[in-house]
This record gives C-alpha cells, sequence and structure tokens, in this order.
C-alpha cells in the first residue's frame, strides 16, 4: 500500500472509530504550535469525550477523550544536513485521559497515546525513526476557562515502538489552545 493509501486508510479507520463508539459529538476544537530537535509542526484538532469517567470524587474525577489531530511538520535540519528542509504531514488518533473538576473546567493534568501515520519518515538532526507509523506518547498541564478557552502545555515523544530500526525517538515542547463548548 502506498504512503498516501496507508494515510487514508487511517483517516478512515480514525473516522469510522470514532463514529461506531459513543464518542460522536465534537467538544474541543484545538490549535497546536510546538518545536523539537530543530523541528516544528502546526497542529489542529478535534477532541470528543468518550463518556467514560474514572475515580470520582465529589470535586474531580479522571474522565477520556478522543483527539483526531492534522499536523504540518517542517524539518529544519533533514538529513542531519544543515539548511536542508524538509516537510510532511501527520495525522494522529490519541485516546487521552485528564484529571480535572467534575465541571471540566479549571486545571488539569492528562496523558495520552495513540498512532501516527506520517506522509514521510522522519529524518532531522541526526534522528531517524525509520516508519510511517509513529506512536505519541503525550503529557499535559492546562487550564479550561469559564469561556471555554482551554491552555495547554504539553510534552510529546513520538517513537516506532521498537517495529523496526533505527528508532531514535523525537521530543517536541507544544502550546495548545483550544475551544471547548
Amino acid at each position: 500500500m502506498s504512503k498516501i493509501g496507508l494515510i487514508k486508510f487511517f483517516a478512515a479507520s480514525g473516522i469510522a472509530a470514532l463514529s461506531a463508539s459513543n464518542a460522536v459529538a465534537v467538544d474541543t476544537f484545538s490549535t497546536e504550535l510546538a518545536t523539537g530537535n530543530k523541528s516544528q509542526f502546526v497542529r489542529i484538532g478535534a477532541q470528543w469525550s468518550m463518556n467514560q469517567s474514572w475515580m470520582k470524587t465529589d470535586k474531580s474525577e479522571l474522565w477520556a477523550y478522543w483527539d483526531l489531530t492534522l499536523a504540518a511538520w517542517r524539518e529544519n535540519k533533514y538529513q542531519n544536513v544543515p539548511g536542508a528542509s524538509r516537510n510532511f504531514i501527520d495525522i494522529g488518533l490519541t485516546p487521552t485521559v485528564r484529571w480535572q473538576a467534575l465541571n471540566h473546567q479549571g486545571a488539569y493534568v492528562e496523558a495520552g497515546l495513540g498512532p501516527h501515520i506520517n506522509s514521510a519518515v522522519y529524518n532531522n538532526n541526526g534522528r531517524r525513526l525509520s516508519t510511517n507509523l509513529q506512536f505519541g506518547t503525550v503529557l499535559g498541564l492546562g487550564y479550561v476557562m469559564s469561556n471555554g478557552l482551554d491552555l495547554a502545555l504539553r510534552v510529546e515523544h513520538f517513537s516506532n515502538g521498537g517495529i523496526k530500526q533505527p528508532n531514535n525517538g523525537v521530543n517536541v515542547a507544544i502550546v495548545k489552545v483550544g475551544y471547548k463548548f
């Protein structure tokens, strides 16, 4: 299957999985800016609640959501060559859990792990991932204001989980702005 075919298959599978679950209503839209390892990305996303919660107290709960994203990456030291650059696209679907107040406002901490399909194999600043399939592990701290504005700082690690070598991994720092309605 071609890279574009693989991306289309993954996108269709993600949409089908979301449609078949309780998570069919968009709760939040987001935009993210990230940087790390002489690369950057801009990412847009749509999030759906899984309508699941755990460890509920009288003030807070652990709840889950789906995070479907589309990112445009830029490698600024492509193939470890100063001045060489390349762009590629990333589609991700990340189940994420968040600890937050019952009304889903105020401070939160969250974590997620999910698959990403890249239109090109990452090869930048001496770090190579060797496959188009990557797994993103994200940790974040944020705050949802009473008007629905969601601001967060996140870190994300991408690697292929040892499917194929080399698998150097890539870490990025992310600023996320979302609107929860």
